[in-house]
């Protein structure tokens, strides 16, 4: 492993994140500006607003994140920047920034696929870490199952159909009038509740189907709490926070090992923002403990949205030769594909 220093740059929802690696894991500084106070006003991310507050946030964070590291923008060996997937003009501040940067430097531009980007935050929290691996990808908008045969041969087993996890948990949690964002509440309140006390439905529940949908059960929790409410019956909120989210991590756990199984790994690694739901860390690990599987977790601040990880994931693209031209632009349905 060389010990070229990438800038790295995130950008595609609501935080402005740069960070400084020297060679693919050692962080030497990581900046993130949240915007989520701007948008619990609203419920949700804005993505106009979201787009104005990076441009405001850009320069700034990535001047104190150069700061931090102790290095100068002549230091840097390489700019990478997710390009995708995302809110189109939230990445397009981003990728701007980092075109603008590569072009005065003269240095190499990697664009990132965001999805990558938080498998390789891994690597980061575990510097042994190599592939072959199953991961299990749960943010905001994607759920998926990724099979990580080498640092750049993937083959995507399976994806959601409909909502993503996050997505659910940010809905059913809007639903019961919870604040945003939805899925540290849900998992706050599900711990006084009796994961078992409602029954909701769990989706492609076939032998050997990796897909996923939530929209389902998303609906079916709205359906229980307008029926409690016509039938004016209280509403236990923690029972239904519990059962809604053992239902989620039942789903997630059961197909994950089926997958690590069909795959032959012996290492199973969580990634994404949900990653950080304290709930589904521990029961995955137990699952996997229980099947004699190793498991990885990225730390809580490298589950979110963050630089580290796109510059960990541009590194290793680099190595394999796989840059950017100055034509980058956003792609904010970027999927996450065999390679």
């Amino acid at each position: 492993m060389d010990n070229k220093i990438t800038l790295a740059i995130e950008s595609s929802c609501d935080e402005t994140s740069a960070a400084v690696l020297r060679g693919g894991r050692e962080v030497l500084s990581l900046v993130i500006s949240t915007q989520i106070p701007v948008h619990q006003k609203f419920g949700g991310v804005v993505p106009e607003i979201a787009s104005r507050k990076h441009i405001v946030n850009i320069m700034p964070v990535i001047d104190e994140t150069l700061q931090k590291a102790g290095l100068s923008l002549q230091a840097i060996d390489q700019v990478a920047v997710t390009y995708g997937p995302g809110l189109v003009g939230a990445l397009l501040v981003g990728v701007s920034a980092a075109k603008a940067l590569a072009f005065t430097l003269g240095v190499p531009l990697i664009g990132v696929n965001h999805l990558e980007g938080h498998i390789f935050a891994n690597f980061i929290s575990h510097p042994d870490l190599k592939p072959p691996f199953m991961a299990l990808v749960v943010s905001g908008g994607h759920t998926s199952l990724v099979h990580v045969k080498d640092y750049n041969s993937f083959a995507l087993m399976g994806q959601t159909r409909d909502d993503a996890a996050g997505e659910a948990f940010d809905k059913v949690a809007r639903v019961m009038g919870l604040p945003y964002p939805g899925g540290p509440q849900i998992d706050r309140l599900a711990q006084e509740g009796d994961p078992h006390a409602i029954d909701f439905p769990k989706a492609l529940q076939e032998k050997g189907n990796y897909e996923f949908s939530f929209s389902g059960l998303k609906s079916a929790v709205l359906n229980y709490l307008n029926s409690m409410k016509c039938k004016n019956l209280p509403v236990n909120k923690a029972d239904v926070a519990a059962s809604f989210q053992n239902t989620v991590i039942e789903v997630l756990i059961a197909k994950a090992m089926d997958a690590v199984r069909e795959s032959g790994c012996d290492t199973l690694v969580l990634a994404g923002g949900v990653a950080a739901n304290s709930s589904l860390e521990g029961r995955l690990r137990e699952a996997a403990d229980r099947e004699g599987i190793r498991f990885c977790y990225p730390d809580k601040l490298l589950c979110t949205d963050n630089a580290a990880m796109i510059g960990c994931r541009g590194y290793y693209q680099a190595q394999a030769g796989i840059y950017s031209d100055l034509y980058l632009n956003a792609v904010p349905g970027l999927a996450l594909t065999d390679l």
